[in-house]
Protein backbone atom coordinates (compact mmCIF):
# COMPACT_ATOMS: atom_id res chain seq x y z
CA UNK A 1 0.00 0.00 0.00
CA UNK A 2 1.10 3.40 -0.38
CA UNK A 3 2.02 5.30 2.39
CA UNK A 4 1.06 8.98 2.40
CA UNK A 5 3.41 11.49 4.28
CA UNK A 6 1.35 13.97 6.44
CA UNK A 7 2.96 17.03 7.10
CA UNK A 8 3.66 17.92 10.37
CA UNK A 9 0.71 20.54 10.55
CA UNK A 10 -1.61 18.25 9.16
CA UNK A 11 -1.00 15.60 12.12
CA UNK A 12 -1.36 18.06 14.44
CA UNK A 13 -4.93 18.81 12.59
CA UNK A 14 -5.59 15.12 12.94
CA UNK A 15 -4.72 14.48 16.70
CA UNK A 16 -6.94 17.49 17.89
CA UNK A 17 -9.97 16.79 16.15
CA UNK A 18 -10.48 13.62 18.37
CA UNK A 19 -8.98 16.20 21.24
CA UNK A 20 -11.75 18.80 20.65
CA UNK A 21 -14.90 16.79 20.10
CA UNK A 22 -14.30 15.01 23.25
CA UNK A 23 -14.19 18.46 25.05
CA UNK A 24 -17.13 19.55 23.21
CA UNK A 25 -18.87 16.44 24.26
CA UNK A 26 -18.18 17.01 27.85
CA UNK A 27 -19.27 20.87 27.97
CA UNK A 28 -22.75 19.53 26.09
CA UNK A 29 -23.23 16.64 28.55
CA UNK A 30 -22.29 18.80 31.36
CA UNK A 31 -24.89 21.41 30.90
CA UNK A 32 -27.53 18.75 29.91
CA UNK A 33 -26.90 17.39 33.41
CA UNK A 34 -27.19 21.12 35.22
CA UNK A 35 -30.36 22.29 32.98
CA UNK A 36 -32.06 19.05 34.34
CA UNK A 37 -31.08 19.31 37.84
CA UNK A 38 -32.34 22.79 37.85
CA UNK A 39 -35.73 21.55 35.79
CA UNK A 40 -36.26 18.85 38.67
CA UNK A 41 -35.60 21.05 41.23
CA UNK A 42 -37.98 23.65 40.23
CA UNK A 43 -40.46 21.12 39.80
CA UNK A 44 -40.21 19.46 43.19
CA UNK A 45 -40.37 23.19 44.62
CA UNK A 46 -43.61 23.23 42.99
CA UNK A 47 -45.08 19.85 43.51
CA UNK A 48 -45.09 18.79 39.87
CA UNK A 49 -42.55 16.31 40.08
CA UNK A 50 -43.24 12.64 39.34
CA UNK A 51 -40.03 10.39 39.85
CA UNK A 52 -40.01 8.00 36.83
CA UNK A 53 -39.98 4.51 37.22
CA UNK A 54 -37.03 2.62 35.92
CA UNK A 55 -37.67 -1.04 34.72
CA UNK A 56 -34.62 -3.37 35.21
CA UNK A 57 -36.45 -5.90 33.64
CA UNK A 58 -37.11 -4.47 30.34
CA UNK A 59 -33.62 -2.74 30.29
CA UNK A 60 -32.40 -5.91 30.83
CA UNK A 61 -34.07 -7.82 28.06
CA UNK A 62 -33.27 -4.90 25.82
CA UNK A 63 -29.74 -4.82 26.20
CA UNK A 64 -29.14 -8.52 26.29
CA UNK A 65 -30.95 -8.77 22.82
CA UNK A 66 -28.98 -5.82 21.88
CA UNK A 67 -25.24 -7.60 23.21
CA UNK A 68 -26.43 -10.57 21.92
CA UNK A 69 -26.61 -9.71 18.43
CA UNK A 70 -23.67 -7.44 18.52
CA UNK A 71 -21.64 -9.95 20.33
CA UNK A 72 -22.54 -13.05 17.71
CA UNK A 73 -21.80 -11.06 14.94
CA UNK A 74 -18.28 -9.86 16.25
CA UNK A 75 -17.64 -13.47 17.40
CA UNK A 76 -18.68 -14.90 13.60
CA UNK A 77 -16.38 -12.30 11.71
CA UNK A 78 -13.34 -12.40 13.82
CA UNK A 79 -13.63 -16.19 13.65
CA UNK A 80 -13.56 -15.91 10.08
CA UNK A 81 -10.82 -13.34 10.07
CA UNK A 82 -8.31 -14.66 12.41
CA UNK A 83 -9.38 -18.11 13.60
CA UNK A 84 -9.37 -19.10 17.13
CA UNK A 85 -7.19 -16.78 18.61
CA UNK A 86 -7.20 -13.65 21.60
CA UNK A 87 -8.71 -11.80 19.36
CA UNK A 88 -11.84 -13.31 19.50
CA UNK A 89 -12.85 -12.01 22.94
CA UNK A 90 -13.87 -9.17 21.26
CA UNK A 91 -16.81 -11.03 20.30
CA UNK A 92 -17.40 -13.57 23.03
CA UNK A 93 -17.46 -10.70 25.93
CA UNK A 94 -20.10 -8.72 24.56
CA UNK A 95 -21.93 -11.99 23.32
CA UNK A 96 -22.10 -13.44 27.10
CA UNK A 97 -22.67 -10.37 28.83
CA UNK A 98 -25.87 -10.53 26.46
CA UNK A 99 -26.82 -14.04 27.11
CA UNK A 100 -26.25 -13.26 30.84
CA UNK A 101 -28.73 -10.41 30.29
CA UNK A 102 -31.04 -12.34 29.13
CA UNK A 103 -30.95 -15.38 31.55
CA UNK A 104 -31.35 -12.74 33.81
CA UNK A 105 -34.51 -11.31 32.65
CA UNK A 106 -36.00 -14.34 32.95
CA UNK A 107 -34.83 -15.19 36.45
CA UNK A 108 -35.65 -12.38 38.19
CA UNK A 109 -39.02 -12.20 39.79
CA UNK A 110 -40.25 -8.14 39.48
CA UNK A 111 -41.91 -7.27 42.78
Amino acid sequence: MNEIALTPAAQVIVSVIPIVGIVIGGIVVFFYLLWRNTQIKLLIKSGAYKPVRFDIKLFALLTGILLTGVGLVLTVLIWIIEGFSYPLLGGLIPLIMGIGLIVFYTVYKHP
